[in-house]
């Protein structure tokens, strides 16, 4: 009996969803055939179902994948000692993804298709309801150990800077010179509306010892 290699199953998973993403680059999730994505690949229609029934199957491993992504983002963040600058990296590393034209052109197709199929939409809505889960409990973890002060509860603040993001991912699908320092400006502003960071005690400095008379 051959047993199963899941290093060696993962990297044909990767390599599938690759190959689907560059050719839903080219030609959109609808457009494009399942042998043409076996071509990128370059396997058998037979080594693909094995991993993907479907194409609706390879587009929720792509929204799983950016949840799993943002999940380890969110946790490393948690485990900072300061947790409003771990936010605001968290934010700008969101908003540089605008630029990445592969992000916002694959991001497109899954909001389409999230429309058009109930399957894809409810996996959309789970990572988005962990994104929002993640994000107030970094923002009441803040709160309680007193680095921040919220205008609002915790999922009500996660919610108006998600708010804020997706507003500048629709710009950024809409706009042909989007201005990423700009956003960067109007959404850090925003944000400052809910989220407050609070001084912190700096750690006492030891005193110099005085030298002993002699």
């Amino acid at each position: 009996m051959r047993t199963v290699n899941p290093e060696h199953q993962q990297a044909r998973r990767q390599q599938i969803l690759e190959a689907a993403v560059a050719c839903f680059m080219r030609k959109g999730f609808h457009a494009t055939r399942t042998a043409e994505i076996c071509a990128e690949a370059g396997m058998s229609p037979g080594n693909l179902f094995h991993y993907f029934p479907t194409k609706e199957a390879i587009i929720a491993a792509i929204v799983e994948e950016d949840q799993r992504e943002t999940a380890e983002r969110f946790a490393a963040a948690a485990q900072a000692d300061a947790l409003y600058p771990a936010l605001i990296r968290i934010v700008e590393d969101s908003l540089a993804l605008l630029t990445d034209p592969v992000y916002t052109r694959i991001g497109l197709e899954v909001l389409a298709e999230a429309v058009r199929n109930p399957q894809v939409f409810a996996c959309v809505a789970r990572s988005e309801a962990g994104r929002k889960a993640q994000l107030a409990q970094l923002l009441d973890t803040a709160a309680q150990r007193g680095q921040v002060r919220l205008a609002m509860s915790p999922a009500q603040a996660a919610d108006w800077i998600l708010l804020l993001l997706d507003g500048a991912f629709g710009r950024a699908m809409v706009e042909d010179r989007f201005d990423l320092q700009a956003y960067r400006s109007l959404v850090l502003g925003a944000i400052a509306a809910a989220v407050t960071p609070l001084p912190q005690p700096q750690p006492e400095r030891p005193r110099p010892k005085r030298p002993r008379a002699a």
